[in-house]
């Protein structure tokens, strides 16, 4: 029995999510996002080891068209290559959309891309 439980266990789909903000948080211009996830391992990028990945944080943009590309690095894409899973980050007053995207050791999407739901928070 433990066996199957096991074998179930590891068939877990893998869950990307932010632990903070939550959607339609307010926070400060100067805040902490604290990355999620679950069944799936964190490694900076460079280490090609399966069933691993870094983040990306999307600001203000949709997920890449094309997922089999290296992720942008610019303002809207901020990459934690070094395996961070949380950060302090600074915006200006508004309202933003904020989407969580892992990549692998190339900055490239999974083949079946792992990314979380779409937030919004308020910069206040």
């Amino acid at each position: 029995m433990s066996e199957l439980l096991l074998a179930s266990a590891l068939m877990v789909d893998p869950q990307v999510y932010f632990i903070e903000p939550k959607d339609g948080d307010t926070v400060s211009e100067t805040f902490k996002v604290k990355f999620g996830l679950s069944n799936f391992g964190v490694a900076p990028a460079g280490y090609n080891i399966p069933n691993t990945g870094h983040h990306h944080l999307l600001i203000n943009v949709d997920l890449p068209e094309d997922l089999s590309q290296p992720i942008a690095a610019n303002e809207n894409h901020i990459h934690f290559g070094l395996g961070q899973t949380e950060a302090e980050i600074t915006l200006k007053k508004g309202t933003y959309k904020l989407r969580l995207l892992m990549g692998n050791y190339l900055h490239i999407p999974h083949d079946d891309p792992l990314f979380s739901e779409e937030i919004i928070i308020i910069v206040n």
